[in-house]
């Protein structure tokens, strides 16, 4: 037997009335699902819709579209096959398990509704519980929760280890909360935090549950984050949406042993990617997604603050939408005043890129490698990744650069790079591009296992529209 559960929207939540969602265990009840506003698109921002439940067992779904008649109906990303039906006004389909969708009516990608059907939460804190300081909709100054939270609610009894946002609008009247270690920060179904959180030098930190991270108020060049974690390590995301930020989404600088996993996010500002991590290690991001107007990932070397190689990543299980920019992105920036960066040891696995746009053809790729500053990216898998029709850019771009907007001087080399079970259906209009920038700075064992284009598997560059230049070596392409 299937469940359901909703969460009610707080009064002051932007929503989209574009669209009716309804849900239901099967054969059950209705339950309405609140459809939010999500601003999508820095090229042109445009109003789309998100609506979220969780869910176990199979469930039924009922999409109305309210702003235009439907003609045709499709449901992405295409690789979940995701049968539905349409009647009069409406789009009906069963989720036999929690899925991250897009509907989109009548070819419409920027008025569509970004459906995330999550799974049930587990150890759900008690908001009376001593160890948990439950915090009610209001205008909160952060002197006011640390004290609190360094209180024990009665004699005897620890001091509280768990910020409880409930349901409702939270402000922070200092626009950032920063979270000690050994602190978990839950943002329960129907709250939003209007703010940004911040671990900077702490360790064994959880954020989690249900809850949304809005920003959409502040100026682009306040470069508020969703969620920033420096200097820190073994710290845990979990569950939560971000919306609108002026700057990244997630943003981490020289930190260790972090897990993301089932964040969403929506951007549309200058320079607001996904996730971008500058010099660290050990990172697992699993069943994200993030449509952005900057790239949905990005793995640097140094820069800033933050000093270090960059290893042991991986990007499992997700779904990324660039507007602007690259969906995966490696290798840009580094430590030049030295010898450079080592990136290494990074894992993409079972991805779906839904959309790819960008007009400068420097800034191109669904996936790429740019090594600038001397560094060295290698040790790097794309496996299983599903790249659908994409607007403007191009499919793969590796290349040693000397890009000089961004590097002093050029990258080192790029090495051991392979792609295992690559599909790509679309245009396919502009080459792929695989570049050593010169016989020093070289590019070294490109393998190519099981790609396939339009239906067509790929055994030879030509084929597949690849340019390699003669500074690329033991560029290989062989079926699986």
């Amino acid at each position: 037997m299937g469940r359901v559960i909703s969460y009610e929207a707080p009064k002051g939540a932007v929503g989209n009335d574009a669209f009716t969602v309804n849900v239901r265990a099967v054969g059950g009840e209705w339950q309405p699902l609140f459809v939010y506003e999500v601003k999508v698109d820095m090229h042109e921002v445009r109003r789309a819709s998100m609506a979220a439940f969780d869910m176990e067992g199979p469930v039924e779904v009922e999409v109305i579209s309210n702003a235009v008649p439907i003609r045709e109906a499709v449901i992405r990303p295409l690789s979940f096959a995701v049968a539905h039906r349409v009647a009069g006004n409406a789009v009906y389909f069963t989720l036999e398990q929690p899925r991250k969708l897009s509907i989109e009516i009548n070819g419409l990608r920027f008025a569509n509704l970004h459906l995330f059907a999550n799974g049930m939460e587990r150890d759900i804190p008690d908001p009376e519980a001593d160890h948990v300081l439950s915090l009610k909709p209001a205008i909160h100054r952060t002197e006011d929760i640390y004290r609190l939270a360094q209180t024990p609610k009665r004699g005897g009894a620890a001091a509280p280890d768990t910020l409880y946002f409930g349901p409702g609008m939270h402000y922070l009247e200092e626009t950032i909360l920063r979270i000690p270690s050994h602190t978990t920060v839950y943002l329960a179904g129907g709250a939003i935090l209007v703010g940004s959180l911040v671990c900077d030098r702490v360790e064994h930190v959880t954020i989690r549950g249900r809850g949304i991270v809005y920003l959409s108020d502040f100026h682009r060049f306040s470069a508020f984050r969703g969620i920033r974690i420096r200097f820190s390590e073994h710290v845990s995301v979990e569950g939560i949406t971000t919306l609108d930020p002026p700057h990244y989404s997630i943003y981490l600088g020289q930190s260790r042993h972090i897990r993301i996993a089932n964040f969403k996010s929506f951007s549309t500002r200058g320079w607001s990617d996904g996730i971008d991590m500058m010099a660290c290690e050990h990172v697992d991001i699993d069943d994200v997604f993030l449509r952005t107007s900057d790239d949905c990932i990005a793995i640097y070397g140094s820069r800033w603050d933050y000093y270090g190689d960059a290893r042991d990543v991986t990007v499992r299980n997700s779904v990324l939408w660039a507007d602007v920019a690259h969906p995966l992105m490696i290798g840009t920036h580094g430590d030049h005043h030295r010898d450079g960066d080592t990136i290494e040891h990074i894992v993409f696995d079972n991805i779906d890129i839904l959309e790819h746009h960008e007009p400068q053809p420097n800034y191109m790729g669904t996936m790429t490698i740019n090594a600038g500053d001397k560094n060295t990216v290698r040790h790097v898998t794309y496996r299983s990744i599903r790249v659908e029709d994409f607007e403007l850019g191009r499919l793969v771009d590796l290349r040693v650069v000397w890009n000089k907007d961004y590097n002093p001087v050029a990258g080192n080399r790029i090495e051991d790079i392979r792609f295992e079970d690559v599909s790509y259906w679309g245009a396919n209009t502009l080459p792929s591009q695989i570049f050593g920038y010169d016989e020093e700075r070289p590019v070294i064992g490109v393998q190519f296992k099981g790609l396939v284009i339009n239906g067509v598997p790929i055994t030879g560059a030509q084929e597949g529209g690849f340019v390699v230049n003669e500074h690329a070596h033991g560029v290989t392409f062989t079926l699986l």
